[in-house]
């Protein structure tokens, strides 16, 4: 927690010395709009997440099954993580920075930059350097989903989408089905089957692409209602 309060203080002033800003401009403040985008994010990403993991399983003779020995004080003490973990990327990738960067080259090329830093980063987290295939499927999975956030923070000039994306990714990911770092969570295999040819690709293909794409079918279904708003505020010549 004590990072996070550091990432917004670092924040605070490199947004007050670059562009003469506040912190505001990160949209904290809670509206009707920025709350949607967090629950339609974290219901997105937790929809993609389920079913890539039960197409993991399903194709590859394997199934679910509930980690008994876990307690709740556990699985709490693993979604604060989770959601520690979340804002402290939010914070470095999608906020002030990515802000300043907007204002300089513009959403697409800020955008893209900031996906790239993820990706790398990614190399560091992951510690996979050395390995020259599995960093550029870290940079390529990895570079797709921060291109993502970075553009629905770029869309809604807010963090409470890209959090719920990136948050409801996680929380599954890693405390559900126990992909990542903190090990056995709520559900585990129930053996050691793993996909492989074509299924697996198509699986990987899903992991990485659907997400982004329902995203963007939401872009798309927000910008659909406000053009007829936009339209009745035109004043006729």
């Amino acid at each position: 927690m004590i990072g996070i309060i550091v990432e917004l203080i670092i924040s605070s002033l490199l947004l007050w010395f670059i562009d003469k800003k506040d912190l505001s401009v990160l949209g904290f403040k809670p509206t009707i709009k920025r709350i949607t985008d967090l629950g339609v994010g974290l219901v997105l990403a937790a929809a993609c997440c389920i079913i890539y993991h039960l197409m993991s399983t399903a194709f590859a003779n394997n199934s679910w099954t509930i980690n008994k020995q876990l307690t709740t004080q556990a699985i709490w003490a693993a979604s604060w993580w989770t959601l520690k973990s979340v804002l402290f990327e939010e914070l470095i990738f999608r906020g002030a920075l990515l802000y300043i960067a907007i204002g300089k080259f513009g959403v697409r090329i800020a955008c893209i930059l900031s996906a790239v830093c993820f990706g790398v980063y990614h190399w560091f987290s992951h510690n996979s350097f050395g390995s020259p295939a599995q960093m550029t499927i870290i940079f390529f999975m990895t570079g797709i989903f921060g291109l993502m956030l970075a553009f629905a923070f770029g869309k809604t000039k807010s963090l409470y989408l890209p959090v719920g994306l990136h948050f409801g990714w996680n929380l599954f990911d890693i405390v559900v089905f126990s992909n990542g770092p903190l090990g056995q969570q709520i559900l585990i295999r129930t053996n050691e089957n793993q996909l492989d040819g074509l299924p697996s690709l198509l699986v990987f293909l899903f992991q990485v692409l659907a997400l982004p794409l329902l995203t963007l079918w939401y872009f798309r279904q927000v910008s659909k209602r406000l053009k007829p708003v936009a339209n009745k505020k035109r004043v006729p010549m």
